[in-house]
């Protein structure tokens, strides 16, 4: 064994350094250049190391430009682009060098005695007044390489500050606004620290009236005459000359809203109709907008003073209402020459609405690993601003037809599905006062929709839901939905001979099936960072929680029925969290955790079917059929009838790692791994009276189903590679993948190798739109 290790060993080294000597650059270098290999820098200073960390780092930025990359100590990316200069460079090495190359960085391009300027520079602006840099070059006859010392004097160190005022009431607002700096004595002297001062006490000013104010009417002086030991003191003014209109503060003379302003048009529109509401004039040749509905939205008021802040969180709101596609709010003076120590504003806000009405069709045609595939079509119908008031009503109808085009017994099954559902959005909290939420507008939603499903020889099932409730975004990233009202119905018809006799062979089925009212309330907490996308590891958090029954037991005094209906008790959570790892321009390391659990109490046995939990499928594991794992290791595919329902649970637990690169242009790789179930953590109840084969069914569901401590051998895993077409953030997925790991498999016989084990379901093919997560 030590002689075949010491071989391999061998080997290994030869075939780097093999691959090594391909790849080497050396010889494609001109004889007139010198490769630059890099650059480094070394600090000397009688400061702490610790805190001289940001500035070596500050430094470390100005060592441009930056040398050709490596891997194992091979230029890759360099010896790609060499290969695709020759005469014939063929397609493999083209396309290597468009996706990896990189042009030669020579020491001919790089400028040491400008890097030294730029770093002294960097040093004084930092507090370290008169260092000193210097580099020194370390090259063969291919390669250089550059060392740059930095000899840093102890720094400038700040003794004390004061405003050096006058008696404009604008000084007063400036030590205002001083009151919360972040300059302290004994800081280091820091100019962009200065410089953000400067930015903080104009916002400061801005809010407080001071409209035509700007930061760069400030100035800072140092003076170090009062020391010997570098300290300085620090002197904050206005800057002789400052414009008499920049140091007074305004008020809002008049604001006038033009609520059906068109960009196109060169003048204002004539003041036909003019209505005034809480002193604010709308003016609109018809109403297009209720002013009472518009005025809540304005959050300045006449006699106010100017504030940017608030101007801004106005416009915010006001494009929030859906309505409009254009938001400009202007700000002109007026006559200022009888007066020196205030000005006043006219405000206009002009408002661009978007298009009233727009249908949006979608075809579809789905394809499912069950075997199952069909066109469908969704038409959707928006009227914005149908009251009047700002308000959205959408109108969606979608119809879809499938059958199974293959699966031996099951093969010419079909289902019909069709549903019409309508949508009311009112942006504000009805039936509650207008609010003044700063950050957005909180939005009413009413929605009313019935479906239908037709499923041959076995079943149709109708439902029609409603809800009643509120949305609202607290900041950027968080986003709350709460539903007070939320009503299903379900109702199950047109059963055949061969359904009944499923659903009396399976307790849970038919127990879930029994409940067709649901009324409750549910709640949604999301946090979301992806809309920032400047961060490089965003995380998402959505967390829901749905309460059904509660208030019914209530208000019917414990009775089981509402409306001659029996209705639904269980309480239903889960968490979904994801952590992105960016890189480059388009690669991203994405892993996620899923978990759910449901608790039916009260009349309930069972969760209702259409709150249960499901696993498999393109937006869950992929390596299985959608809706296909589980609950456990129960698994209806010796049923051919039975294996053409979902398989549930009231538990559900998932985890996913993807990683997502680009390829050309819009095409885009993934590879990726899933694992994930659903178990049961309620008994299923058996009728003793059944036959015996439905009582061993359901023993057998319930030992196969349950949630235990063995669960992670239970776990569903599958590999795979996806490709997507990705335009503009559409996205057209296809998704390979096969099992490593099946729970209804015996114990011993669950693991197994991807791709190559045979048999059915080695290999799935998912397709469908927009990314899994």
């Amino acid at each position: 064994m030590k002689l075949n290790t010491t071989y391999i060993s061998r080997v290994f080294i030869l075939l780097c350094l093999a691959a090594h000597y391909a790849c080497s650059v050396g010889k494609y270098i001109p004889e007139d250049e010198t490769l630059f290999t890099g650059a480094e820098i070394k600090v000397d200073s009688e400061e702490e190391k610790r805190a001289l960390k940001p500035v070596e780092q500050e430094l470390g930025t100005l060592l441009k430009p930056t040398a050709n990359s490596t891997v194992l100590g091979m230029r890759l990316g360099l010896y790609y682009h060499y290969k695709a200069q020759k005469e014939k460079p063929g397609f493999l090495n083209k396309w290597l060098n468009k996706k990896f190359g990189e042009e030669p960085v020579y020491m001919s391009d790089v400028n040491p005695d400008r890097i030294e300027e730029l770093m002294l520079n960097r040093l004084d602006n930092r507090g370290f007044f008169y260092s000193q840099v210097s580099s020194e070059m370390d090259s063969t006859k291919k390669y250089a390489s550059l060392k740059y010392t930095a000899q840093l004097p102890k720094p400038y160190t700040l003794q004390q500050w004061q405003i050096d005022k006058d008696s404009l009431p604008i000084y007063d607002e400036i030590d205002l606004a001083m009151s919360n700096t972040k300059l302290k004595a004994g800081e280091r002297f820091d100019l962009e620290l200065l410089k953000y001062e400067r930015e903080r006490i104009d916002t400061h000013l801005k809010s407080r009236g001071y409209y035509n104010f700007n930061p760069d009417f400030l100035i800072f002086e140092a003076d170090t005459n009062r020391y010997d030991n570098r300290k300085f003191d620090l002197f904050l003014r206005l800057k002789k000359g400052t414009p008499q209109k920049s140091i007074i503060p305004y008020t809002i003379d008049s604001i006038a809203v033009y609520p059906n302003y068109s960009i196109e048009q060169d003048s204002l529109p004539s003041p036909s109709e003019v209505t005034e509401e809480n002193g604010i004039y709308f003016i609109q040749d018809e109403e297009f907008f209720k002013p009472k509905r518009l005025e809540p939205y304005i959050l300045f008021e006449k006699g106010q003073k100017y504030n940017s802040e608030t101007a801004r969180l106005t416009s915010n709101r006001l494009s929030a209402l859906g309505s409009y596609k254009f938001v400009n709010i202007r700000f002109n003076e007026t006559d200022t020459t009888n007066t020196n120590d205030t000005g006043s504003l006219n405000a206009d806000i002009f408002l661009s609405p978007l298009t009233k009405r727009s249908i949006r069709t979608e075809l579809q045609a789905v394809t499912k690993s069950n075997g199952f595939a069909g066109p469908g079509i969704a038409v959707t119908y928006n009227n914005r601003n149908v009251f009047n008031g700002g308000e959205t009503l959408s109108l969606t109808g979608n119809f879809a037809y499938e059958t199974q085009l293959s699966g031996g017994d099951n093969a010419g099954l079909s289902s019909i599905a069709g549903g019409l559902k309508a949508d009311l959005l009112l942006p504000r909290l009805v039936p509650f006062s207008p609010s003044r939420f700063n950050y957005a507008v909180p939005k009413t939603k009413i929605s009313l929709g019935g479906d239908i499903l037709m499923r041959s020889k076995l079943y149709t099932l109708t439902s029609f839901n409603g809800s009643f409730g509120y949305t609202w975004n607290a900041n950027k990233f968080v986003y709350h939905e709460l539903n007070p009202i939320s009503i299903t119905y379900v109702n199950l018809t047109d059963t055949t001979a061969e359904f009944e006799e499923i659903l009396d062979n399976n307790a849970f089925l038919r127990s879930s099936f029994e409940q067709q009212f649901i009324a409750g309330l549910n709640y949604t907490f999301t946090y979301n960072e992806l809309v920032d996308q400047n961060k490089d590891r965003p995380i998402y958090v959505s967390t829901s929680l749905d309460v059904a029954g509660n208030t019914l037991s209530l208000l019917n005094g414990g009775k089981s029925t509402a409306f001659g209906l029996e209705y639904a008790q269980y309480a239903k959570a889960d968490i979904d969290f994801r952590y992105y790892l960016k890189w480059g321009k388009e690669s991203a390391l994405i892993s996620r955790l899923y978990a759910g659990w449901g608790i039916p109490y009260g009349n309930s046995s069972t969760l209702p079917f259409v709150k249960q939990f499901f696993s498999g499928g393109p937006y869950s594991v992929r390596a299985f059929p959608i809706r296909g794992l589980g609950p456990g290791t129960f698994s209806s595919a010796e049923d051919s009838t039975s294996s053409y329902f979902d398989q549930s649970g009231n538990l559900r637990l998932e985890a996913n790692i993807e990683y997502r690169f680009p390829i050309w242009s819009y095409l885009k790789g993934a590879f990726f791994i899933d694992a994930g179930n659903v178990w049961l953590t309620n008994e299923v109840e058996i009728d003793e009276t059944e036959s015996e084969e439905t009582i061993a069914f359901n023993q057998q569901l319930t030992t196969e189903g349950k949630f235990g401590s063995d669960w992670m051998r239970e776990l569903g895993v599958g590999v795979g590679f996806g490709l997507r077409v990705d335009i503009q953030s559409f996205v057209i997925r296809f998704d390979f993948a096969s099992p490593l790991q099946v729970p209804y498999n015996p114990e011993g016989e669950r693991l197994r190798t991807p791709f190559f084990d045979g048999g059915s379901g080695n290999l799935i093919f998912n397709f469908a739109i927009g990314y899994p997560f």
